[in-house]
């Protein structure tokens, strides 16, 4: 990953350029609406604790998958970003699903298409990722990823479902989008996002 990379920056900055970009797996996927920043100094990061087998990718390069199991359950799908050595992923929490979509609602059932990708684990489901993605260059197949050109703007909440720093807003939304993973309540309005800000 060039030093000029997108996801060669901080965190909170690839999490909020991030919101309006198009994510596909192996084809299927769509807009991202929702996500969640985490990094090295923060009590709620996997990176905290240092590098652990667990987490390793975490510290790897920028621009790679980070994929783990939540809660033994649920996979979990982040982006790696900053330099190598930091720590830093973006979660992606939700997607507003547009290609594929027969094959998502396959993968998740008998569910209404906003619940189809709202949420990190239904997210995953419907795209397939699971732990074999860990580790993988997000520039290469399956992923594909298409930064937004046309202005985007945003909302900015507490993150969801941790106990540690929850209070730090830290989760970025599409304002107005149906297919969060749940609503935003500070609706804290940021500054339009365009695609010279990748």
């Amino acid at each position: 990953m060039s030093p000029d990379s997108p996801f060669s920056r901080d965190v909170v900055t690839v999490a909020r350029a991030l919101i309006g970009a198009r994510l596909l797996v192996a084809g299927v996927g769509g807009t991202i609406v929702e996500t969640e920043a985490y990094h090295r100094d923060d009590p709620a990061s996997h990176s905290f604790i240092g590098q652990t087998a667990r987490n390793a990718t975490m510290f790897g390069p920028p621009g790679r998958a980070y994929v783990y199991r939540s809660y033994g359950i649920h996979w979990c799908l982040n982006f790696v970003c900053g330099v190598p050595g930091e720590g830093s992923a973006v979660l992606i929490r939700a997607l507003q699903p547009e290609v594929g979509l027969s094959t998502m609602r396959a993968r998740r059932g008998a569910v209404a298409d906003r619940l189809l990708c709202a949420g990190p684990g239904r997210l995953c489901q419907a795209l397939a990722v699971t732990g074999a993605h860990d580790g993988l260059p997000l520039a290469a197949a399956p992923f594909e990823i298409i930064w937004a050109d046309e202005p985007v703007r945003l909302v900015v909440d507490r993150r969801i479902g941790i106990t540690k720093a929850a209070e730090a807003p830290l989760r970025f939304g599409l304002a107005g989008s149906g297919f969060l993973s749940r609503p935003f309540t500070l609706e804290q309005r940021s500054r339009v996002l365009t695609s010279r800000q990748k």
